[in-house]
């Protein structure tokens, strides 16, 4: 009924977000690897299922949906009566949003200079450049004012913006790199999620491959 296609090496953010999605809403899915590095996502085969030819992307019986956040925002509308992955207030759904929408469009260096295979597999990350470090300055000024919630969360409760949120800083702390201790707390809240840890398994298990 679900299914849920990833990379084979379990790094990519976005999947992330679209399996913790899946996991927090109780759903039953399978998943399907894609093999990135033999540019297996631009094959005849996945382009039928995945219209821009990228990771993740959900199949729900005969529909098939690409980009992460639109698999998260559709998995909510499309089963309502599970729990809830975005607040319920639109301001703080927008705020969610945007949060999301932030570190996926923004923050390029970091991502470039701390990719998720340095936090998964456990790369080696050199020095950041004057570029990231910049970028790491405007993430964490944003992180600064967002996360404080005596919940541990950026809302009362928690919301899928929470792990891209985390997923962003993470690439920070995993490697050493300076963040204040309210938003390392804050990322070892979210990191130690039990549908977080289930991820964190698969990229592990991939890696001993």
């Amino acid at each position: 009924m679900l299914n849920l296609y990833v990379n084979t090496g379990y790094t990519s953010p976005y999947a992330l977000a679209a399996f913790v999605t899946l996991k927090e809403k109780g759903l039953s899915f399978t998943i399907s690897e894609v093999d990135l590095g033999a540019n297996a996502h631009q094959g005849a085969a996945y382009a039928k299922q995945s219209l821009t030819q990228r990771i993740p992307t959900l199949v729900h019986d005969d529909f098939a949906l690409s980009e992460s956040s639109a698999i998260c925002e559709y998995l909510e509308e499309a089963f309502p009566d599970a729990p809830r992955v975005y607040p319920r207030d639109v301001k703080e759904r927008a705020r969610a949003r945007q949060i999301q929408a932030f570190v996926r469009s923004d923050l390029m260096p970091i991502r470039i200079e701390r990719s998720t295979s340095t936090v998964f597999q456990n790369d080696i990350a050199k020095p950041l450049s004057n570029d990231a470090q910049q970028a790491a300055k405007k993430l964490l000024d944003a992180a600064n004012v967002l996360v404080g919630n005596s919940s541990g969360h950026l809302f009362d409760e928690w919301c899928i913006a929470d792990v891209d949120l985390a997923m962003m800083l993470n690439r920070l702390v995993h490697n050493g790199d300076e963040v204040p201790e309210k938003l390392s707390r804050y990322v070892q809240t979210q990191w130690a999620r039990p549908s977080v840890q289930a991820w964190v398994e698969l990229a592990r298990n991939a890696n001993k491959k």
